[in-house]
């Protein structure tokens, strides 16, 4: 566990990189009350890197052109059962990629969904948080540039 002076500053608003998902400067929201980070793909489907199970997706990068979309293959991390804000449970794929927001870079596990309807294309969860950040929920874009 890292010190407190270890930890970083983050709002409850921040700007994310996924640089193996060819992802800079996505705006996504610090959410305590979810488990698990979450990202809006379209697209899904199963499929192998080396004879390794792996998802294909496509990615939408940019919040204000949803019409723009890159398509990403990642390694199958895992796949769980989860429930959304609605209430409703619906089976996930998990991917494990780097991410960094401002000056931190670690490892994160994201799990893939519809999330059109949301205002934001990215949820930071808890389990990606926890031993890395504190949070000022009346701020955003304390660690990440607007």
């Amino acid at each position: 566990m890292k010190n407190i002076t270890e930890r970083l500053i983050i709002g409850h608003i921040e700007n994310i990189h996924l640089p193996e998902l060819g992802i800079s400067q996505l705006t996504a929201r610090v959410d305590t009350g979810a488990q698990t980070s979450s990202l809006h793909v379209d697209n899904i489907q199963r499929t192998y890197v080396e004879k390794k199970p792996a998802v294909s997706f496509d990615i939408h990068p940019e919040i204000h052109n949803v019409d723009k979309s890159v398509r990403c293959t990642a390694l199958l991390y895992d796949v769980r059962k989860v429930k959304s804000s609605n209430g409703m449970s619906e089976q996930r794929y998990v991917i494990k990629t780097p991410a960094i927001l401002g000056t931190h870079q670690w490892d994160i596990e994201i799990t893939l969904t519809n999330r059109s309807d949301m205002t934001y294309l990215m949820l930071i969860g808890r389990q990606a948080l926890a031993n890395h950040f504190y949070i000022d929920a009346a701020n955003a874009f304390i660690a990440s540039d607007s």
